[in-house]
């Protein structure tokens, strides 16, 4: 099913990330982390793509695992990132074939310590790969990426929503953000939105902090990201990191409670392919499933 068609349908949604594993072990560990969460019923899951595309193949594997043996609606990650139009073409052709009609379009990241540098005849822009999608597959449903807190290439918060409103303009159905930790960034982020005439689903992203050595990276890999203070001196408090998720898993139930009490459209979980800290975020609003949640 196309998410646009299930955001017409449910006015908020509630959906989980998953990434390809690099071993077979990570593949077994992930289908039972699938298996644990299928009953909370997202309405759909999305799969990453990798730094400079790194991950292209498994990528691939593990959709066409999900789309054969699951009843989940699956979304793609698709980044620009040394990749032809040529090549981009058969991958959507490949995704179109095999069932997968949702695509995240994305500038996406340079493998680590290099710039990014477009293939020759490669797209500079995400906005660049949703004007390709909707032409050449118009078919699909295309969602692209927000930053609560500012894109950090982009200090301008002014130019930035420029640039997501070039996105929108392209023919982006929806939008997912970065994670965030304090709800008036997402809060401020949806009004700047509605300031520029960017009227598509906002989809919260939360990712619970469950390591201290996670939230470390966290901040490394989402550049910009801000812990805020009471969560950090929550987390320097706690004696161990069974605790230090105890206190993730807290700060972000509390941050999805206030996210559905003020109507967000919809909540995409990072799971990082475990499946413990959302099962208790469901646990700790007293639900079973994202039907109950979203009431």
């Amino acid at each position: 099913m196309l998410l646009s068609d299930i955001f017409e349908k449910n006015p908020m949604t509630f959906s989980f990330e998953f990434f390809p594993p690099a071993t077979e072990k990570g593949w077994e560990s992930l289908f039972h982390t699938i298996a644990d969460l299928m009953p909370l019923e997202p309405a759909y899951v999305s799969v990453t793509y990798g730094a400079g595309g790194s991950t292209r193949d498994r990528t691939h594997r593990l959709l066409a695992r999900i789309h054969r043996e699951t009843p989940l609606t699956a979304v793609s990650h698709l980044t620009c990132v040394g990749a032809s139009r040529d090549e981009i073409h058969d991958i959507l052709g490949a995704y179109d074939a095999l069932g997968v009609h949702n695509i995240l379009a994305l500038r996406g990241d340079p493998p680590a310590g290099e710039p990014f540098t477009p293939h020759p005849d490669g797209f500079l822009y995400a906005a660049d790969l949703v004007a390709y999608i909707k032409k050449h597959f118009p078919g699909m449903c295309v969602g692209v990426a927000g930053f609560p807190e500012g894109h950090p290439a982009t200090p301008n918060r002014l130019l930035e929503i420029d640039y997501l409103k070039a996105k929108v303009d392209a023919g982006a159905d929806y939008i997912v953000t970065q994670l965030f930790f304090d709800n008036r960034d997402f809060y401020d982020f949806q009004d700047r939105c509605q300031l520029a005439g960017i009227d598509v689903p906002i989809l919260a992203g939360i990712m619970p902090v469950t390591t201290r050595k996670g939230m470390e990276r966290m901040a490394e890999l989402a550049a910009g990201a801000r812990i805020p203070a009471p969560l950090l001196r929550a987390v320097h408090r706690a004696g161990s990191d069974a605790m230090v998720e105890n206190v993730g898993v807290h700060w972000a139930t509390e941050q999805v409670r206030d996210l559905i009490d003020h109507g967000v459209r919809g909540i995409h979980f990072y799971t990082l392919n475990r499946s413990p800290a959302t099962l208790r975020i469901y646990e700790a609003l007293g639900v079973k499933n994202s039907r109950n949640l979203s009431r």
